[in-house]
């Protein structure tokens, strides 16, 4: 089985998909997907699939999701095989779980790439620190569950992978800071600002890049639009790092140390 959850949805057998193109039943595989080798509750289920306003029929219906997937688990299953569609999607008393290991999951990969890049970065290897990373970052192809029409626990889910996302993206960036790399970076740094205006991690590496490549005027108005957006939006004015950032590029201080900034 490969699982793949880091943009569109794909749940293999083999070369054989088993994602139904139904919605409900979808977010039934996603979800026990996501969750691989683990109970998932009846209860969770439901709350995925309808929210706070489970029908009667709620019990009956998620068992009629649960034997469409097992028919699709069923399809894909090699001739031959020892295993059936229950031995691999197993009922448990309340819950349901995906009992099989998969091959390849690219969550799970994600994670381990960005712990060990984690890892590198603090023990000061900013080369290997970048490349794991990176290589954690390649592995999304659009937004988490993209094609997925998430309830309450899905969309719940998809936050948290988006999240761990953007702080691979802010770890990696931080690593190629400290190779030098600040050119390369800045139209990167530009987006992430862009998409997320009161991010201050963001801003800040972006007013460094500038300042390191001989633009301090632009890393200034970095700071002038994070500080209108913030008092604008939240009534609250830059962190004291970002204040201090802002000093020092005020006063056109040559090297601005990650470290002086809560980035490293």
């Amino acid at each position: 089985m490969e699982i793949h959850v880091l943009g569109p949805v794909r749940v293999r057998i083999g070369d054989q998909s088993i994602v139904p193109t139904a919605g409900k039943p979808k977010q039934v595989l996603t979800l026990l997907a996501l969750r691989c080798g683990r109970v998932v509750p009846v209860s969770t289920l439901m709350e995925e699939i309808w929210g706070d306003k489970v029908p009667r029929s709620g019990t009956t219906t998620l068992q009629t999701y649960i034997l469409q997937l097992r028919k699709l688990i069923a399809r894909s299953l090699p001739a031959g095989c020892q295993l059936s569609a229950k031995d691999l999607l197993v009922t448990h008393f309340n819950g349901y779980q995906l009992a099989i290991t998969p091959s390849a999951y690219d969550l799970r990969e994600f994670e381990r790439l960005t712990v060990e890049g984690d890892a590198a970065l603090a023990a000061g290897d900013a080369e290997t620190a970048s490349r794991q990373l990176g290589r954690a970052l390649e592995l999304w192809s659009g937004s988490a569950l993209m094609d997925v029409p998430a309830g309450q626990v899905l969309e719940m889910e998809a936050m948290g992978m988006e999240e761990a996302r953007m702080r691979a993206q802010e770890l990696r960036i931080i690593a190629d800071l400290q190779l030098g790399r600040h050119a390369m970076l800045i139209p990167e740094l530009r987006m992430l600002v862009a998409q997320c205006p009161m991010h201050e991690n963001f801003c800040a590496m972006l007013m460094i890049a500038l300042q390191r490549s001989g633009a301090p005027w632009r890393a200034l108005q970095v700071f002038r639009n994070l500080r209108q957006i913030l008092i604008g939006e939240l009534g609250v004015e830059p962190s004291s790092r970002l204040q201090r950032l802002h000093q020092a590029v005020l006063s056109n201080v040559p090297d601005l140390p990650l470290a002086a900034y809560d980035l490293a």
